[in-house]
Order: C-alpha cells, then sequence, then structure tokens
C-alpha cells in the first residue's frame, strides 16, 4: 500500500517539475541571460574568451539529434518552415503513440473507479488507513497503479525538453546538428549583435533594431536575416558550408519573431503579420482549452458504479478542477507570447492532433469496456436471481414455522450427528458382505474329543497313588 502511494506522489511530482521546467525553458528564464546595452542603446558583443572551442555532447544531446536531422530534412522536403513544423510534430505524436495510449488507459481507468472510490471514501471515512487500504484492493483488482497513467506521461515530457530546443536553437541543430562549439556560437551572435547596432544606428524602429541579439531565442529570430550575413558569416573557421538560408515566413507570417500583445505597434512588419502573431498565442491557448475539455467529457462516458451501470451523477461531479482547466490555457498563450511564432505554431498543431488522437483512442478503449460492462451487468443479474432464489427459501422455511424455533443445529452437534450415521452406515454395508462368523464353542465340551488337538491325553499328567506305608 505505502509503495503504491509513493509511487503515485512521485509521479505527480515528476510531471510538475517537467512541466514547471517547460515553461522555464520556453519562457527563456535559463541560461543565456541579455547582455548589457550602453547608452547609446548598443548590445555589448559576447566575450569568446571563456568560451570552449571544441563541441561537447550531452546525455540529452543524443536525444535532440536524431529530432535535428528529422526537423532538416522535412524542411528540405517542403522548403516551407511552418509546413515541416506541422509534419514535425505530426510524425512526433505518432512516435509517442504507444505512451499516449498507455497514460489514456490509465486515466479512463481512473474515472471508471471514481464512483467505486467515492463509496469507499463514504465508508472509511472517518478511518483513513482502513479507506486507502480498501482503495488500493480495488486498483490492484481493476489491474491499475492509482497514478492515472502519470508514469506514462513521463515519457513525453523527457522528450519535449530535448524537442525543443531543437526548435529553440536552429543554427545549433538544423545547421551543424550539435556539432559546433560554443566559441563559434559567440562568433556567429557577435555578427547578429554588430548588424543589430548598425540598424538602430540608422533607424531605431527598424524591424531588425526592436530585436533583442543576446536573448534566450536569438537563434531563431537571426534566421529571418541570414541572407544579408551569410558572407559576413562564412569567413568565420568552421561556418562554411553548414549553415544555409531559411525560409521562415508561413502565411504571410514570420514565424522566427516573438508575437507583441500590442501588436498595433509593429504594423511596419506588415499588417497581417503583426496580427497573425497575435492571434497565434491566443489560438494555442484555445486549442490547449477545447483539448482538455474534450478529454475531460470522453473520460467521462465510462464512469460507471460496481455493477456496470453508467453514473452520470458521478460524471457530472468529476470535472477537471476550475484552476487546472484555466492554468493549461494561460501557460500556452504566456509562452506564445515570449517565444518565436513556430512555437505557438507547433503548440497548436499538436493539440490539434492530441484532440483527434484523443477521440480514437477513447472509441477504441471504450469497446473494452463496455464488454467489461457488459459483464458486469450479466454477473450482477445472476447475483440478483440467486440471492433471491435464496430469499425465498428463507421466506418458506419462515412460512412454515413462523415461531422460529428450532433444533439445536449447533455445528459441534451436526458433526456428532454426522459422525454417528457415518458409523451406522458402515457397519450396515459390513454387515451385508462380510461373511458371518463362526460361533464360539466352549473348550471343555466332551463332544469334541480334539479340541486341544490330536495328541492330547487327558491322563499324561496324571500324579501316580502314592504306596501304602508300612
Amino acid at each position: 500500500m505505502k509503495k503504491r502511494n509513493v509511487i503515485r506522489h512521485v509521479s505527480l511530482i515528476l510531471v510538475l517539475v517537467m512541466a514547471l521546467s517547460l515553461v522555464l525553458l520556453l519562457s527563456g528564464c535559463a541560461v543565456n541571460g541579455t547582455q548589457k546595452v550602453d547608452e547609446d542603446g548598443n548590445y555589448q558583443p559576447v566575450d569568446l574568451n571563456d568560451l570552449a572551442t571544441e563541441p561537447s555532447y550531452g546525455l540529452f544531446d543524443y536525444i535532440k539529434l536524431p529530432f535535428s536531422y528529422l526537423l532538416e530534412w522535412l524542411y528540405n522536403f517542403t522548403k516551407d518552415y511552418g509546413l515541416a513544423l506541422i509534419l514535425f510534430a505530426l510524425i512526433i505524436k505518432v512516435v509517442l503513440f504507444p505512451t499516449s495510449a498507455l497514460s489514456k488507459k490509465g486515466m479512463m481507468k481512473m474515472s471508471r473507479l471514481t464512483p467505486q472510490v467515492k463509496e469507499l471514501e463514504a465508508m472509511y471515512g472517518d478511518d483513513k488507513q482502513k479507506y486507502q487500504e480498501e482503495v488500493n484492493k480495488l486498483y490492484k483488482r481493476e489491474g491499475t497503479g492509482g497514478c492515472g497513467g502519470c508514469l506514462w506521461s513521463l515519457l513525453p515530457m523527457l522528450l519535449l525538453l530535448p524537442l525543443y530546443y531543437v526548435i529553440r536553437e536552429p543554427i545549433t541543430w538544423l545547421m551543424f546538428h550539435g556539432n559546433v562549439s560554443a566559441h563559434t556560437l559567440g562568433e556567429i551572435q557577435n555578427v547578429f549583435i554588430a548588424a543589430r547596432n548598425a540598424a538602430h544606428a540608422v533607424d531605431a524602429n527598424s524591424a531588425l533594431a526592436k530585436i533583442n541579439p543576446t536573448d534566450f531565442y536569438w537563434q531563431m529570430q537571426m534566421l529571418p536575416y541570414l541572407k544579408d550575413l551569410l558572407p559576413q558569416l562564412s569567413t568565420i573557421e568552421g561556418v562554411a558550408g553548414h549553415m544555409f538560408v531559411m525560409d521562415t515566413n508561413f502565411l504571410g507570417i514570420e514565424l522566427a519573431t516573438v508575437p507583441h500583445a500590442m501588436f498595433w505597434q509593429y504594423f511596419d512588419t506588415g499588417v497581417w503579420n503583426a496580427i497573425g502573431q497575435f492571434l497565434l498565442p491566443i489560438f494555442s491557448g484555445g486549442i490547449q482549452w477545447v483539448s482538455m475539455w474534450i478529454s475531460q467529457k470522453l473520460n467521462n462516458t465510462v464512469i460507471v458504479d460496481k455493477d456496470g451501470q453508467q453514473d452520470s451523477e458521478m460524471a457530472k461531479a468529476n470535472k477537471t478542477s476550475q484552476t487546472m482547466t484555466m492554468m493549461m490555457p494561460l501557460m500556452s498563450i504566456y509562452i506564445g507570447f515570449v517565444a518565436p511564432a513556430g512555437l505557438s505554431v507547433y503548440w497548436i498543431v499538436q493539440g490539434l492532433f492530441s484532440m483527434i488522437q484523443d477521440v480514437i483512442l477513447t472509441k477504441h478503449y471504450k469497446k473494452i469496456y463496455d464488454a467489461e460492462d457488459k459483464e458486469k451487468r450479466e454477473k450482477a443479474i445472476r447475483e440478483a436471481e440467486e440471492e433471491a432464489r435464496r430469499e425465498k427459501i428463507r421466506a418458506e422455511k419462515r412460512e412454515a414455522n413462523p415461531e422460529g424455533i428450532t433444533e439445536n443445529t449447533s455445528k459441534k452437534k451436526i458433526q456428532q450427528q454426522k459422525k454417528q450415521e457415518r458409523a451406522a452406515a458402515e457397519a450396515a454395508y459390513l454387515a451385508k458382505t462380510e461373511p458371518p462368523k463362526p460361533e464360539k464353542v466352549d473348550p471343555k465340551d466332551e463332544a469334541r474329543p480334539y479340541r486341544r488337538g490330536r495328541a492330547y491325553r487327558p491322563d499324561r499328567y496324571q500324579e501316580e497313588p502314592e504306596e501304602p506305608k508300612e
């Protein structure tokens, strides 16, 4: 029991920690803080002295590597960054489908058990230990760990972090596939900083001048300007042959720049571009809310009582808390306004595919659970009929003996009676099957001369008569 509780709580904590880490990652609250800006509004270049001159790989880097090759291949195939992100999201969803299926199955099982857990809570409300024991027995009997699929949610969360790094750092992973040193990246970033400072000196309101070339997403924001900077970048050692121009415009929306809540101030980048970038985070939050709402509705369709009957009242009561319902959409909107628009596109597409996947998995598992519910209902009917038959017998006995006076039918006496009956039956059986025993003969019977053997002589040991004394 304690082991199950520990696993469940640890799983929930890990999921929350991973979700918080993802929020911090996407919002830029991590390494690579912004550089200082001088009094003229120019960003200081990156100090290259302390940066490593050799590439290095960590554990997560080996997970990022296949994602980087996949995204690069999709871009080369489609020649459209937005379409490549859509196909990328679809392939990732397919790859993670087995874990999503197991997670969905666990959540649906937990939803099905809600009425029975509530009954146990009402029954053992004051005795928490007994209540927990009964709940764990119920989970064990139904084949669920009691954490609602949380364990299977960890694997997708672990893959999301390196996946977002691939999207966030296109130069590092799409162009160099991680085989680039921090020193070389610093030189590339300094070229971008110099271009931004030059644009700021000419026109402080230009699109390039408004960009922060040192923030968390500087690689994505550099993509639209690679065409002009590529000749200068090619002079850096190790860059030639790796970097290439990427078209990050999708349906008239620049996916490499960060959306702005006050979009009207950025009409100089294009009216539709500014409006489209503003709408993407809103759509992202809306998709998350709709996805959660549909998932909850679908889970409620499998809530049944212990007899397999659908419990509509409990389904209405089993609603996700308003805090959780609002937290995920708001988090999506917040991330959409601090990260480049490309991440919002990925988030939207991933949410749409999740809804479709949710419907497919619910339909699949509902067929399985409907068959189980049918069996439960048939079993409940059989048990009810058997109980009715027993009650009928009890009623007949009560009618035959209204006063309720019965013989002493204690367990000990019944056992003694059965023992005596078995002994009597055994004796009767032996009397019928065994031959009669010969009658006992009196050993003193004179009619049987050889009763003591053929060599018997009654006078053998007779005493000789004494001679008379003189």
